[in-house]
């Protein structure tokens, strides 16, 4: 119904509304921050960097002002004699770190082997593995470094000095530890975390993870696997990396974390990624950025487009059942009206209630009723007056015929007049035979003109068409039987379980009389005459089928025209009373034929004896 599309397109109309904008509301917060997220995150990171290199300067400072001072002067210039002794150094390097606030502190000869170490004293007299390098970072800044203790690693920055007093110089290795007071130093925005991953080993272990113990994040760390993809990933590809960490199931708990390698060998953290190559990764710095605003202002905004949504699908069923209302209101009218006029009712008006495309379209249905209304009468009269001359043709016609036989004969008698008494005598016999005959043709001619004049209207009862066949084959049988001419066979098809039909049995049985005649003349050399009675799709049928010729297209349309005949003798006026009878029973009457294969008429009546 039109209503229903309208409704349809109404809500489809709001509800793709909506969820455009909602999901353009959505996007435009996503990227909002992301873009948030993303310069917050720089930001931090400038601050590691920041806190990193300052960091880095005091302990390069503090470094280089012990290997500047006397005692480290007096230590080298001692070591240079021959034979040297450290062993009086054993706890110099514990003091001077305490003294110096160094958390690593060693003084390492020239050929690798340490003097004293603060953090690991049992290591006096032993070789340090780095020795070789301590030439190059003696004068380079502070870098990143994994400190082998005696409970295990501890990350750290260090920084190397020389001292020189004499020909082997005397180096002194100095470092703070990179832990959680390192992490607790940066001013972090408030939903931010950074947490800091000891690249040990080759699997990941949550041991190795440094937080600086953030209330926030003390109820999540908990499970500090989920970590693991993105720790995994930067190990791999030694880039940086971003992720999701999902820490429960509720997303308002989802973090975006920005893992970011750190390199050691001097690379520090503002290293280009082309200058990496053979630096060793040392940890990662791990910087989460809470999505809690993210997601409650997402949930916000999904809230507010199905409350937006649903309010706007009721107001536009309201609405648009309103407009319908208005739209089809008009549109039944015409609707009914239509109906009206197909009806028959041709006086039939719609109001005209605006002057839009609907009330323009109501005006234009009233004028053309109007003029129909005036076509018909019209019409009406012109058949009228074509009917009338119709039929005062047909009648010229039809009594011209008899006529002219009538005037020859009085003039045969006139001239006879004149002759002697028998020739008159004969030629009188004669011609009084022939004027009678051709006074009853005169009058058949008219009876039958009367009678179609004078159809009378159907008086419904219920009838048995089986009774009405057999009365009409009964009556033909004789005359189809009738010596010197061919024989013609009558078969009876009725059906059993015909129901009776409300009919007038007389117009009913001369119908079917006048389709018989119509089929015995249509076999001048004999055939079969078939009588048949069925029932389809609630309907009485009566067939009357005959072996004839057969009609063409052209007889098959004209048949049931009035006065219409291809017959020498006939007036045309039978299978137009047969239509007429059908007609008027409510039925319709149609012929079925073609040359050479005979003849079927069809007359198709209600089932139903309640008319």
């Amino acid at each position: 119904m039109f209503r229903r599309k309208l409704l349809t397109v109404f809500a489809l109309t709001v509800f793709l509304s909506v969820a455009a904008v909602a999901w353009l509301v959505s996007e435009v917060t996503r990227r909002a921050f992301v873009r948030s997220d993303d310069e917050r995150t720089a930001a931090l990171v400038t601050q590691f960097r920041r806190e990193f290199a300052r960091q880095g300067e005091d302990v390069a400072r503090r470094v280089e002002a012990i290997a500047k001072s006397d005692a480290a002067i007096r230590m080298a210039l001692a070591l240079n004699r021959a034979p040297a002794d450290s062993g009086p150094y054993f706890e110099v390097a514990k003091a001077t770190a305490e003294n110096s606030q160094l958390d690593f502190l060693e003084f390492v000869e020239s050929d690798g082997t340490i003097v004293s170490s603060a953090q690991w004293p049992a290591k006096f007299g032993y070789p340090d593995a780095a020795a070789g390098g301590f030439p190059t970072e003696a004068d380079q800044d502070a870098f990143l470094k994994q400190e082998e203790l005696q409970d295990g690693t501890q990350l750290g920055l260090f920084a190397v000095r020389s001292t020189r007093a004499g020909e082997r110089p005397v180096y002194v290795i100095g470092g703070r530890r990179l832990d959680k007071d390192f992490l607790s130093a940066l001013d972090l925005p408030a939903g931010m975390h950074a947490l800091l991953y000891q690249n040990r080993g080759d699997h990941f272990s949550a041991d190795l993870l440094i937080d600086p113990s953030s209330p926030s994040l003390g109820d999540k760390i908990h499970s500090p696997d989920k970590l693991q993809p993105v720790v995994d990933a930067v190990r791999k590809y030694v880039e940086e990396m971003t992720a999701v960490v999902a820490w429960s199931p509720d997303h308002a708990d989802d973090e975006m974390f920005h893992a970011i390698p750190l390199f050691g060998a001097n690379a520090g953290p503002d290293v280009r990624p082309d200058s990496r190559k053979d630096r060793p990764l040392l940890a990662i710095l791990l910087i989460g950025n809470s999505r809690r605003t993210y997601v409650e202002l997402k949930r916000h905004i999904r809230s507010a487009a199905l409350l937006v949504g649903g309010g706007g699908i009721v107001l536009a069923i309201l609405f648009s059942s309103w407009v319908a209302a208005r739209v089809t209101r008009p549109v039944e009218q015409l609707a009914h009206a239509a109906q009206e006029v197909a009806a028959g009712n041709w006086n039939t008006r719609v109001d005209v209630l605006g002057a839009d495309e609907l009330g323009q379209l109501a005006d234009s249905f009233n004028r053309m009723t109007t003029e129909l209304l005036g076509q018909k009468e019209q019409l009406v009269q012109a058949e009228r007056v074509a009917a009338w001359r119709e039929l005062a043709r047909r009648l010229a016609h039809e009594l011209k015929n008899p006529l002219f036989p009538l005037q020859l004969t009085m003039e045969n008698l006139v001239r006879a007049r004149q002759q002697t008494p028998e020739q008159f005598e004969e030629v009188f016999r004669e011609s009084s035979r022939t004027l009678l005959a051709e006074i009853a043709n005169l009058k058949g001619i008219i009876a039958r003109f009367n009678e179609f004049s004078k159809m009378p209207q159907p008086q419904l009862r219920p009838v048995q068409l089986n009774e009405v066949m057999r009365g009409v084959c009964q009556l033909f049988q004789a005359q189809l039987e009738e010596p010197g001419r061919a024989k013609i066979k009558c078969e009876l098809e009725l059906d059993p379980h015909l129901k009776p039909v409300a009919a007038d049995a007389e117009l009913l049985h001369r119908a079917i009389s006048n389709l018989v005649l119509n089929a015995m003349d249509a076999m001048p050399n004999g055939g079969t005459l078939t009588l048949r009675t069925r029932t389809d799709s609630g309907k009485a049928l009566i067939e009357v089928a005959d072996t004839g010729a057969g009609m063409t297209a052209e007889e098959r349309e004209r048949i049931f025209t009035p006065y219409y005949t291809s017959k020498a003798g006939g007036t045309g006026l039978g299978l137009a009373i047969v239509q007429s009878v059908v007609s008027d029973h409510g039925g319709r009457v149609r012929v079925l034929s073609g040359p050479g294969r005979g003849t079927i008429f069809v007359i198709e009546l209600l089932n139903s004896s309640n008319g």
